[in-house]
């Protein structure tokens, strides 16, 4: 018997997709049955979802005829998963207040089986504290989040708040039902984002890394399992759910924070790390005085994936560094694997044009002793769950 997922459609334009979304379900052998609420009834209607769904979709908690043919509580446990998406920030405060006044939220707070959000809302409606703290309440209560994305809104503002889209969605919804538990009992450690290495306490050293790539990693090591230590530089990222995250600011911070999470198991180190940093960082902001600057000294960070590489007893059981190059990716990126101890290499192209640093998408190439294999374009979330699948792969067989 293949998987079930309770989806509710709470209001929002994106409930648009959600047609797209129950189709994608069904073709990787996911059935579903929805429950649409008044406000999502005004963006899809029961009968598209029936359709597509070919199950009976629910809407009236004070229905008798749906109460003695699916009663509330019987819907809310007979799935595997319950998926709201989207979830408006009307139904992700009433679920983080604990509030039945629906069939949705009554369902919802019923349930005994996991349950995963799509945020869906205005871009300053999704940055509102009010919404930030519900968020971060369900994700302490284990309720795992999928998104939101950049993007332009259907209102036209721009910035988080898109839900994420169909294909993405289901990728993780069945990575959680068909992975879930295979890293359990290992520890793992990812690095991401960029570091600011301060020139005085007005300006720094920095690059381009957005951090999605390294967030999409932990976040699938997570989802299948395993005891998952982000330790992420400055990004303008949600933390991903059920992550341990430390924020730090410079490389030498990331790499204290390193050794003090160090894994038996795993650790992926996605960030790109400053290779230098400013020699004597000013202590008061520098002035222009009418001169010439003068020049600017630096000095070597410490590498960290290095470092790692070579800890002896203490050296995590699988180590993956990347490679951010602009030429030569595959030859610069075997030389790395062989200079830095790692076991894995993930090379991309981040040169001009590619869109690699700040998009959604990626180009990898994964480098190891057995050769190169080269993975499609895909999204970052994508080559996180293909990576952590990899991974899981090769550690099943290991102690």
């Amino acid at each position: 018997m293949g998987n079930r997922v309770l989806l509710i459609v709470s209001g929002g334009i994106a409930a648009v997709k959600c047609p797209d979304l129950i189709r994608r379900l069904a073709d990787r052998g996911i059935a579903t049955r929805c429950v649409l609420t008044r406000g999502g009834a005004e963006f899809v209607t029961p009968l598209s979802l029936a359709a597509l769904s070919g199950d009976k979709v629910y809407e009236d908690l004070f229905s008798l005829t749906d109460e003695n043919d699916m009663g509330h509580i019987e819907l809310s446990r007979d799935a595997d998963l319950i998926l709201v998406a989207p979830a408006s920030a009307d139904i992700l405060a009433k679920m983080a207040g604990g509030l039945a006044t629906d069939l949705a939220t009554t369902a919802l707070l019923a349930t005994d089986k996991p349950v995963m959000v799509a945020p869906a809302m205005n871009v300053r409606m999704w940055d509102h504290a009010a919404t930030r703290a519900n968020i971060d309440t369900l994700k302490a209560r284990g309720i795992n989040v999928i998104g939101p994305e950049e993007g332009e809104m259907a209102c036209g503002e721009f910035g988080f708040g898109r839900m994420s889209e169909p294909a993405d969605i289901v990728r993780t919804v069945e990575t959680f039902l068909n992975g879930s538990g295979r890293l359990s009992g290992r520890s793992a450690l990812v690095t991401s984002g960029p570091t600011f290495e301060a020139i005085d306490p007005v300006r720094y050293v920095a690059n381009r890394s957005s951090g999605k790539q390294g967030h999409a990693i932990a976040s699938a090591l997570s989802r299948l399992g395993a005891d998952t230590v982000l330790v992420s530089g400055p990004t303008h990222l949600p933390d991903p759910p059920g992550v341990h995250v430390v924020h730090v600011e410079s490389a030498a911070d990331m790499m204290a924070a390193c050794e003090t999470a160090l894994p038996r198991d795993i650790a992926v180190c996605a960030a790109a790390v400053s290779d230098w940093r400013a020699a004597s960082p000013a202590t008061i902001k520098l002035k222009k005085n009418g001169q010439d600057p003068e020049p600017l000294a630096l000095t070597l960070n410490a590498d960290i994936l290095a470092s790692l590489g070579n800890a002896g007893n203490r050296r995590p059981g699988l180590l993956i560094g990347f490679a951010a190059e602009t030429d030569n990716v595959i030859a610069h990126a075997e030389a790395k694997l062989a200079a830095k101890g790692c076991d894995w290499i993930v090379a991309n192209d981040v040169s001009a044009g590619t869109g690699t640093f700040g998009g959604d998408d990626n180009t990898v190439h994964l480098i190891t002793p057995d050769g190169v294999d080269d993975w499609p374009a895909m999204s970052k979330v994508a080559v996180a769950d293909k990576l952590a699948g990899r991974i899981a792969d090769t550690l099943e067989d290991r102690p």
